[in-house]
């Protein structure tokens, strides 16, 4: 019988506790269907290989085919559910080490939000965007492809939207943009500086 080798992260929030910008039906299939089928393929994928030992990052770095695509999904789903907190929360703003850098690096936050959501909007098909920091802490901003994920390229990831239509078509349809703009909402900006600083 084949043994868990990875598993579903928890969710530090409840299921319907960041609408209305994402709702609880998205969150249900995003999350609970999608996340835990890249979990149940890479498990069986990975079973009696030299990847069974490694963490997500490094066998994303090692890997193609299958075991890559199932890898890179959970690590970026896994950055991408954990980088949210309900819309209630007061951390939706960026402060200390992070706003330096972004402002440091992009001149505002206005202007990196206009260009990750630039970047967003026009990654032609399924992807990411993200914000990532190289080896000196200098952010910047890619677009990688289907499961890509900014370790591949020696970048530190900090903070992703998924443009995959399964991550926003029950809500927002065709809109992509309209869902990027939604998602400054609920960014913990206390979790992208933690991920910045560590």
């Amino acid at each position: 019988m084949l043994g868990i080798i990875f598993s579903l992260i928890a969710l530090p929030y409840s299921q319907d506790a960041l609408e209305p910008v994402i709702s609880q039906e998205t969150i249900e299939f995003h999350y609970g269907k999608h996340l835990q089928t890249y979990v149940d393929n890479l498990n069986k994928l990975v079973a009696g290989t030299e990847f069974e030992a490694m963490p997500l990052e490094e066998i994303v770095s090692k890997s193609q085919g299958g075991i890559f695509n199932n890898a890179g999904q959970i690590l970026n789903h896994n950055l991408y559910f954990m980088q949210f907190s309900p819309v209630a929360a007061e951390n939706h703003t960026p402060k200390g080490a992070i706003l330096d850098a972004i402002n440091r690096d992009f001149g505002s936050f206005d202007a990196f939000k206009a260009e990750f959501e630039q970047k967003g909007t026009t990654l032609f098909g399924s992807g990411w965007v993200w914000l990532s920091a190289d080896k000196d802490g200098k952010l910047v901003i890619t677009q990688e492809t289907n499961a890509n994920n900014p370790v591949t390229k020696g970048l530190k990831p900090l903070l992703t939207m998924d443009v995959w239509e399964h991550a926003y078509y029950i809500d927002y349809r065709n809109r992509r943009a309209a869902h990027l703009q939604a998602l400054w909402q609920i960014i913990n900006w206390d979790e992208i500086n933690r991920r910045y600083t560590e």
